[in-house]
């Protein structure tokens, strides 16, 4: 039944090239790595600021243009982080590398992320399966308010809760977002200078527009589906409620069907996009300043703690507000603030099969589910607030020892962890940082351009940020770049009637063309 696959995606969500020239910075670097200087040579140069999905995938992007097209360029990636892979990271139990690593960020993707199911077969990196055998519940803060597995009777209990229709009919929103989201892999993907743009040309200006909440019931989705599944599957997707996301976010975070992530950590797909670009990378490298030249021809100078040094044209692939780089007044002006999540990440590992029955209201030896989703309903009823986003079993890290995850907006203490796992807490990991953007409803977004040859990736991330947005919106900045500056483009120029199509459903332009 549909309304039982849809039911299957909150348990899910527990998110050719030319040779290297460099060596490859990994995570175990020293400071001396850092220091090599930045080549003085007389081709043009791109200077990409930002090392995450983004930044990675414009270096393979351009490195996919020069292969193609014979072009004469070099391109240089600064990143201030030590790293590749910005919000994709992962850490070890106990800093033992033989145990399996845990994502810190970025998670999931689906197949529908054409650029990383694309990658990870490009580049022979294994597809993790993620479990969708337990059982999920839902908390309000005070009651668990209902439990579901994949079971026939979990199927039952999920009918007699919501009805049939309400899952139904999430399922056709979500698949229909779906579709319209694939069109921008095809070979008459939209190209965008505006965001709001690109909405309109795929319909999304309505969902974009409007609160999940409001969407979703507008389009038959009962009040109790949406404040209970939906609003789950935002909470633990962006740390947000279904009455402050817009529904591009809220179709986006029931849309898990099927996740996947990187064996080893998802991260190993970006340092893949570096490693073959072609770029010079230089990490723990922090930008200081952007500014424009215009004589004796116009330019990009960037500064940075290596020095100055001169660009044809500039992406910055980082949100601005973040990275301190003092730009022109007249284009800094010209980017909204835009607010982020403040999440609070806890990693640790537990010899407890369950969490304490007792805290969730249960008897003792009761039967509580791995994965435990939140809801703010229980608030909007003046009830107590869940202390919580989502606490989830990440399965064994070695014989009667489990990893959790555990998303919250405070810090949870010592105290708080050890009754919740009833004094067998072992490893403890806390990350503090700002997550993901607030996705508000809006009309209006930063400018992709930020002045001629300068354009801004993060653009895109009011309207949707994920690991696999920020490698459509690096293909797009990059497409726009290369046929301003030279002339080109990330695929020749064809006619309509010599075009590829995109039935074949491999077909992924970039990749294709």
């Amino acid at each position: 039944m549909r309304c039982h696959a849809l039911l299957l995606l909150l348990p899910a969500t527990c998110a050719f090239q030319l040779p290297f020239r460099l060596p490859f910075f990994t995570r175990n670097v020293t400071d001396e790595d850092f220091e090599q200087p930045i080549p003085t040579v007389k081709v043009p140069r791109i200077a990409i600021i930002g090392a995450g999905a983004g930044g990675s995938s414009a270096a393979f992007w351009i490195s996919k243009a020069k292969e193609r097209f014979g072009l004469s360029l070099e391109v240089d990636v600064y990143e201030r982080e030590p790293y590749i892979g910005g919000r994709s990271t992962t850490v070890y139990p106990y800093s033992n590398t033989s145990l399996p690593p845990l994502e810190v960020g970025a998670s999931i993707f689906v197949s529908a992320n054409k650029n990383l199911w694309r990658a990870s077969d490009e580049f022979n990196l294994t597809r993790r399966v993620f479990n969708t055998g337990s059982q999920t519940g839902i908390w309000d803060g005070e009651e668990l308010l209902f439990s579901f597995g994949n079971g026939w009777w979990d199927t039952v209990k999920a009918i007699l809760r919501f009805g049939i229709s309400a899952p139904k009919r999430t399922d056709q929103i979500v698949q229909e977002a779906v579709k319209k989201f694939l069109n921008l892999y095809t070979a008459e993907a939209p190209k965008w200078n505006d965001v709001a743009e690109l909405a309109a040309s795929l319909d999304f200006l309505e969902m974009v527009q409007n609160a999940t909440a409001d969407y979703f019931r507008k389009g038959g989705v009962s009040n109790k589906f949406a404040s209970e599944m939906i609003e789950a599957a935002t909470r633990v997707n962006y740390g947000q409620n279904i009455d402050d996301i817009h529904a591009v976010g809220g179709a986006c975070s029931m849309a898990a069907t099927g996740a996947r992530g990187i064996e080893g950590g998802n991260f190993q797909v970006f340092e893949q996009f570096m490693n073959r670009s072609g770029a010079n990378v230089h990490l723990k490298t922090a930008v200081t300043s952007i500014s424009e030249v215009s004589s004796p021809s116009r330019h990009w100078t960037i500064k940075t703690s290596l020095g100055s040094i001169d660009y044809k044209a500039v992406i910055l692939a980082a949100p601005f507000h973040s990275t301190g780089i003092a730009l022109p007044s007249a284009i800094a002006s010209s980017i909204p603030e835009q607010p982020y999540v403040h999440l609070h990440v806890t990693l640790l590992t537990t010899t407890s099969p369950t969490p304490n029955p007792a805290y969730f209201g249960l008897q003792p030896g009761s039967s509580v589910p791995s994965a435990v989703l939140t809801t703010y309903e229980g608030v909007r009823n003046g009830r107590k607030e869940p202390e919580f986003n989502s606490l989830s079993y990440h399965g064994l890290i070695r014989e009667g020892e489990w990893a959790v995850k555990i998303f919250s907006k405070e810090r949870l203490s010592d105290e708080w962890l050890n009754n919740m796992f009833l004094d067998k807490v072992g490893w403890v990991y806390r990350k503090e940082w700002d997550a993901y953007p607030r996705l508000t409803p809006t009309s209006t977004f930063p400018p992709v351009k930020l002045g001629s040859g300068f354009y801004y990736v993060n653009a895109l991330e009011p309207f949707i940020s994920t690991m696999e947005t920020e490698t459509v919106a690096s293909r797009n900045v990059v497409d726009l770049l290369l046929n301003e500056e030279f002339g080109t483009g990330l695929c020749p120029t064809t006619s309509a009637e010599n075009r590829t199509t995109s039935n074949d459903k491999e077909f992924v332009i970039g990749w294709d063309c």
